[in-house]
């Protein structure tokens, strides 16, 4: 599970670091409002901690950015602010809880999973995309009325790929969330040009509606292109 820190206060930062690493997060931290938009651009986060007042953006322009682009990681909003409407701004920018500083570690860990409790509980555990139809619960997938078998790992660059509908995954993103390899000495990327050429010819081999694609120097998306 992995959670962006974005807080300028160096002790706090490394605190909900050490913490969150202790109770089996992956986390990273941005000490910039400009730093932590970047990463939530360039990279994958399950969750987000996020502190009010930052140099640069601070926390209210970064939700409500992130929100109008269809950012949907819980977010965990920390500030000093505990007036009533400090409390409403926070959640109506996009906020999914807010925590007054000083906070004991333990009740922002317990909130931190409650997040990931609520948003589990709303994700549909099934979903589809033109005729492709996905049963995460299950791990059954189908075009159309053909059932198609396919390999675990398959499975999981599909299910990646449609939890990003629409937006292009590199293969370093494919390498650390699906493979969960970031230590090799050599790129997976022929691993995964590999896995995501068998996936494509049976999900996409003699259909006119094509959903798999490669963005050239960029990575792979999953989306619906009448045209190959």
């Amino acid at each position: 599970m992995r959670v962006l820190i974005i807080e300028d206060d160096v002790k706090t930062a490394q605190a909900i670091k050490r913490g969150l690493t202790r109770e089996g997060f992956h986390s990273s931290v941005a000490r910039t409002g400009e730093d932590g938009f970047f990463l939530l651009n360039t990279e994958r986060f399950d969750l987000l901690v996020l502190d009010w007042m930052l140099p640069g953006r601070d926390g209210i322009e970064i939700l409500s950015t992130i929100r109008a682009q269809g950012m949907t990681a819980p977010v965990l909003l920390l500030t000093a602010r505990d007036a009533v409407e400090d409390r409403v701004l926070g959640l109506e920018a996009g906020a999914d809880d807010y925590l007054v500083k000083p906070f004991a570690f333990a009740e922002l860990v317990a909130r931190l999973r409650a997040l990931l409790r609520r948003k589990a509980a709303e994700e549909p555990l099934r979903r589809q995309v033109a005729d492709l139809t996905v049963d995460l619960a299950h791990r059954r997938v189908w075009r159309g009325a053909d059932e198609i078998s396919l390999t675990p790992r398959e499975f999981d660059l599909l299910a990646y790929l449609l939890q990003h509908d629409g937006q292009t995954v590199t293969r370093p993103m494919l390498a650390r969330d699906v493979w969960r390899e970031t230590n090799r000495t050599t790129p997976l990327d022929n691993v995964i040009d590999v896995h995501f050429a068998h996936l494509r010819k049976k999900l996409d081999g003699g259909r006119t509606t094509k959903l798999l694609h490669t963005v050239r120097g960029l990575g792979l998306v999953l989306r619906v292109d009448h045209q190959e």
